[in-house]
């Protein structure tokens, strides 16, 4: 089954979506299935098997800055990498997002799975998801990838969905050796930005 993956945000920069796709397409490799990646890309593909659909803008989102790709160019690369690659199913991360997993919503009749991503309250959704339930109509499959986000999306789109959580590679983190220490250890996961919390523990840690 020849499978295609879209990201909303840029491939060329971290984050938590993008990082998902990237590994979800490296299993389904492993799984025999050729798949591909489309989506946005500020500089070099950060891997092989992805199609750079142009630059990314950053875009206030959620808490943090979203580097989407909403212009006309990256629609219409987005409509020829599907013509090319001839795709048995997509699977869109963010279905709702503009850009790329939007434009292949609206437009595709290849069967099309979706995966959201937001938990919690989101702004976006108040007052685009409304207009656009209808496209959340074209999904074969919904998928959220927590019970949070599956209340939100549910919330805003109506539908059911298979709460389906992020996917570790548990092979890549197998044999690590454990971090040298003395004394209680915390560790943090998540990118350094306000939203995440970082400062907010480092403050707690002083008065301990």
């Amino acid at each position: 089954m020849r499978i295609g993956l879209v990201c909303p945000y840029s491939l060329s920069l971290p984050g938590g979506v993008q990082g998902q796709v990237l590994g979800l397409a490296r299993a389904l490799r492993a799984l025999g299935h050729p798949t591909r990646v489309l989506g946005p890309s500020d500089g070099p593909p950060p891997e092989v098997g992805v199609t750079a659909l142009g630059p990314s803008v950053a875009l206030a989102a959620n808490g943090s800055m979203a580097p989407i790709a909403p212009a006309p160019a990256c629609a219409r690369r987005t409509l020829a990498a599907l013509a090319d690659e001839g795709f048995d199913v997509v699977h869109l991360h963010e279905p709702l997002v503009p850009g790329p997993c939007l434009t292949t919503l609206v437009v595709t009749d290849i069967p099309l799975v979706g995966t959201f991503h937001a938990a919690g309250v989101s702004a976006a959704y108040r007052w685009a998801a409304r207009p656009l339930a209808w496209s959340a109509g074209r999904l074969a499959s919904r998928c959220a990838v927590s019970d949070e986000a599956a209340v939100l999306a549910r919330r805003s789109l109506g539908g059911s969905y298979d709460v389906l959580p992020n996917g570790v590679e548990v092979a890549r983190f197998a044999d690590a050796d454990p971090w040298p220490s003395e004394g209680p250890t915390v560790l943090f996961l998540g990118r350094h930005e306000p939203r995440k919390g970082l400062a907010v523990l480092i403050e707690a840690l002083a008065m301990l």
